[in-house]
């Protein structure tokens, strides 16, 4: 069917529904709101009132070609933004012009149920496939670890200071040379060693393990609490050991009085038990 032509004057409703009336005698059916828009190249408020009165008095039973007459209601899901139209008058014409509505964006097939189905629903809109959306491959990155090598540069100074301190000090409790394997090795040979350097290798060494236990938080509740206590009693000691001895040597002491080689000497044995009661609790169940 040919579509009528429209003119700078658009019709009137009443002028289309004539049309409007051939087109449902042609498909044998009251064609559906989006159909009467796409052949009458009409806006939606023209095609709902024509649709209206098509519902209100449908045309013979004859005009349908032997199909039996239905109305077809409009799907009421369909929403659709109408521009406003605003009327021109130009000239001394008495009713306003309506400007020519754009014809409406195909919004593909309709599908139309059979006839003779009185109960088949209205006819819908095929609706395009969605589009999906690719979006954008964004790859998140771990986080860079800080750097640790600093450490390693403050650790050999403090290394130097607390190794001298210590040895100096064991050296003023009574602590030299020790023969490990007397009546073996020849003494004075590589079996002979400096009994000093085990206070700074036992309380140092202890208060690093200890701090590093305390806080890597993958140890039971009890080793924890153990390790951190104990990691800033070793602390506490290492300074005071090192404050000792710079005043002995600051005072020209060689020989340390009774009650600080008492306490100098209790510190490996101290250690061992920490150590100890610490591995054993690290090895604990949570």
């Amino acid at each position: 069917m040919t579509a009528p032509t429209l003119s700078a004057y658009p019709k009137p409703v009443d002028e289309l529904v004539p049309a409007a009336r051939d087109l449902a005698a042609q498909l044998g059916t009251i064609p559906s709101r989006n159909r009467i828009k796409k052949e009458l190249r009409v806006g939606g408020p023209k095609a709902d009132a024509i649709l209206a009165e098509l519902t209100r008095t449908p045309p013979p039973a004859a005009l349908y070609q032997g199909a039996l007459a239905r109305p077809v209601v409009a799907a009421a899901s369909v929403s659709e933004a109408e521009p406003e139209v605003t009327p021109v008058p130009t000239g001394p014409a008495t009713d306003p012009i309506e400007p020519t509505e754009p014809a409406p964006a195909d919004p593909g097939p309709v599908v139309d149920p059979p006839p003779g189905d009185d109960d088949a629903p209205p006819p819908v809109a095929a609706q395009p496939a969605p589009v999906a959306d690719p979006g954008t491959n964004i790859t998140s990155r771990p986080p860079r670890p800080a750097v640790v090598w600093p450490v390693v540069l403050m650790a050999l100074g403090a290394f130097v200071a607390v190794w001298s301190g210590w040895v100096g000090l064991g050296k003023l409790t009574g602590f030299g040379k020790v023969d490990l394997l007397p009546g073996i090795v020849e003494p004075g040979s590589w079996a002979t060693i400096d009994s000093a350097i085990t206070l700074p290798i036992g309380v140092e060494a202890y208060a690093a393990y200890a701090l590093y236990v305390w806080l890597s938080g993958r140890v039971p509740t009890r080793a924890r609490t153990f390790a951190k206590w104990s990691a800033l009693a070793s602390l506490a000691v290492g300074a005071l050991g090192q404050v000792a001895y710079h005043l002995l040597v600051a005072y020209g002491v060689t020989a340390a009085p009774w009650w600080i080689t008492t306490l100098v000497a209790c510190l490996p044995v101290a250690v061992l038990g920490m150590g100890a009661a610490l591995a054993h609790l690290v090895r604990e169940a949570h």
